[in-house]
């Protein structure tokens, strides 16, 4: 059974960090290009940033330069650290793994920024 589970959200205030971690277990974790993903109520689900099997990043024009994405394929584990948030970060953050047609979704984990 696959699943993909996030944590490290929560609420801060803005110009402070957070760091999402995304746990993946029934897949061949380093086989899989990796993504998160936000979305706001009544909003459509958006890339924030992606990763590659092979270790190929990229990033939503408004995260660049205040989030990182990572890897540990030994821990099957993802990782996206964020800095500077705004109050516009808020979301609930998602992580994603494909490979082919497969895709595979986490339950998602809230990040909330107050100003």
């Amino acid at each position: 059974q696959v699943q993909l589970v996030e944590s490290g959200g929560g609420s801060v205030q803005a110009g402070g960090s957070l760091r999402l971690s995304c746990a993946a277990s029934g897949i061949t974790f380093n086989l899989y290009e990796m993504g998160w993903y936000r979305q706001a109520p009544g909003e459509q689900r958006e890339l924030v940033a992606s990763i590659t099997s092979g270790g190929t990043i990229a990033y939503d024009d408004s995260v660049k330069g205040r989030f990182t994405i990572s890897r540990d394929n030994a821990k099957n584990t993802m990782y996206l650290q964020m800095i500077s948030l705004k109050s516009e970060d808020t979301r609930l953050y998602y992580c994603k793994a494909n490979l082919g047609r497969r895709q595979y979704w986490g339950q998602g984990t809230q990040v909330t920024v107050s100003s």
